[in-house]
């Protein structure tokens, strides 16, 4: 299995993020994106949080700490990654503004076809190897034929198919999550998710992470005086993250047989999914929280 993992993990993480994202497309219609006329003070706030808001943050987190090396490279990708399709669905339970969620987690997968590789440039330029050259077109090619065509190709499902869209949506979705565990095991397995490696130290700084994310998010939306369901909305589009997005991208960058950089895609990758596991209890904390609000303030 270990062999295995390494000679494919590139197409390990790109059919786990094709098949999520065409699942999320198989609920999405046009009609959704039209509430974006609807509520353009919440979804430029929510657009300009993911864009910019959460970048800027990420580089004062580095430079604040003195973060130097691989670490920084996951924060940076996790950064650059726009919110993940999961966000939409916890939004729903939490009581929050499900279409609203919809609509940024569109309009940043969109933007993030040039976004993500400009941040990551940004933000990681300095800490990577004197000959490395960030590859913006490789990044942009793998978004566009990863994530925002199956997107679109389940858009197309939907309407062509509407009777099947639910049952083949959900099991795209389910094929994605194994996939994501096939990547835990096969990275296991190979000796590519080592705690003592990836060390205590780091793991505190994912945490602390993790958490500036969610001020982040808590605080966007109260402090422009959105209402309620709004807020739910937004702060669960910054903590949930498209992590099956940030692991294509690390394959793409530091994939597994390469031994020159395979110390540095391990730390990248432990990092992912220890983010991804942390934003899963957040995401249940908040859905808790705003159900609770949700019923004292009813809209």
């Amino acid at each position: 299995m270990a062999d295995f993992y390494i000679a494919h993990e590139y197409w390990f993480a790109a059919v786990q993020l094709i098949l999520a994202m065409f699942g999320v497309g198989a609920t999405l219609t046009g009609n959704d994106f039209r509430d974006v006329a609807r509520e353009p003070k919440s979804v430029t706030i929510g657009t300009l949080v993911q864009l910019v808001v959460i970048p800027l943050s990420a580089l004062l987190f580095i430079t604040t700490l003195g973060l130097m090396g691989a670490i920084v490279v996951s924060i940076a990708l996790l950064a650059a990654i726009p919110g993940g399709a999961s966000s939409n669905f916890f939004t729903y339970f939490a009581r929050g503004n499900f279409p609203l969620s919809i609509c940024i987690t569109a309009i940043t997968t969109l933007a993030c076809l040039f976004s993500t590789p400009v941040i990551l440039e940004l933000l990681v330029g300095d800490y990577m190897p004197a000959n490395f050259v960030m590859p913006r077109l490789l990044i942009m090619r793998e978004i566009a034929l990863t994530l925002l065509i199956p997107l679109s190709l389940g858009m197309l499902y939907l309407h062509f198919f509407p009777k099947s869209a639910v049952p083949v949506s959900k099991w795209s979705i389910r094929g994605s999550l194994l996939g994501i565990g096939l990547i835990v095991v096969g990275s296991g397995s190979a000796g590519r998710l080592d705690i003592a490696a990836f060390g205590l130290d780091n793991a505190l700084i994912i945490v602390f992470l993790t958490l500036l994310f969610a001020i982040i998010g808590w605080g966007s939306g109260r402090l422009t005086g959105l209402k309620r369901a709004d807020c739910s909305a937004i702060e669960m589009e910054v903590v949930v993250r498209n992590v099956n997005l940030g692991i294509l991208i690390k394959a793409t960058l530091f994939p597994a047989a390469a031994v020159a950089t395979a110390a540095l895609g391990d730390t990248v990758l432990f990092a992912l999914l220890l983010y991804g596991t942390l934003q899963m209890l957040l995401a249940a904390l908040l859905i808790a929280l705003g159900r609770r609000s949700a019923a004292k303030h009813p809209a």
